[in-house]
């Protein structure tokens, strides 16, 4: 009787392994608005998920968290942060700022909340790695502030020596075949550009990451 209990519970032991998340497994946190969000698409048609597919065809085994929020602002993020600093992130992506810009909120409070999303991230996972998605303005004001907010994305990389997405629209902003009806949101072909923006940025990062 006891070597078939012990035959029982070595076997369910193996199937509990086999279900058991791979301690290899590196996590992305994607922590943005509705541009990451993929406002008006399904989440399968964001670049978050055609992110995941591109590790997982580049043979990186990462696990792809979208915690993106259309509307979402960067105050708003601070606010929905915690919850997600309970799991362990590898590769933080932030996106997030221009709704901020859209309600003329200053460059300083935009940049400061941004800094405290980081370092939050950072102090519970000193060596997770940030990913910065920089946005722009719409040229036609090309006062200060614009010019100041596009710099603002720079900046905050190289104080946190994170990689810079110089434009997360690059490619895409502008152009109606590859938005919706809004003119703002990218459609399902504007975020297969947008994953490739991301991607030049994300992959040797990704692959360091790897190696840990």
């Amino acid at each position: 009787m006891r070597s078939a209990v012990a035959a029982f519970l070595a076997m369910m032991s193996l199937v509990f392994a086999e279900h058991r998340p791979d301690a290899e497994t590196k996590t992305v946190l994607v922590f943005g608005d509705s541009l990451s969000d993929g406002f008006m698409l399904k989440r399968s048609e964001a670049y978050p998920a055609l992110l995941a597919k591109k590790l997982s065809a580049a043979g990186l085994n990462f696990l792809v968290s979208n915690a993106s929020a259309s509307g979402g602002t960067t105050g708003g993020g601070l606010e929905r942060l915690p919850p997600h600093l309970k799991h362990r992130i590898d590769i933080l992506i932030l996106e997030l700022g221009i709704n901020d810009a859209f309600l003329g909120l200053p460059i300083e409070q935009i940049q400061n909340n941004l800094q405290q999303i980081i370092d939050k991230v950072k102090t519970r996972n000193p060596n997770a790695r940030v990913v910065v998605a920089g946005m722009q303005l719409p040229g036609y004001a090309a006062d200060d502030y614009v010019s100041a907010f596009g710099q603002m994305f720079a900046d905050l990389a190289a104080k946190n020596r994170a990689a810079l997405v110089p434009y997360l629209l690059e490619g895409v902003a502008g152009n109606p075949s590859l938005n919706l009806s809004d003119g703002i949101h990218p459609n399902a072909a504007g975020q297969r550009i947008l994953a490739e923006n991301v991607w030049r940025v994300l992959e040797p990062v990704a692959r360091e990451v790897a190696k840990l």
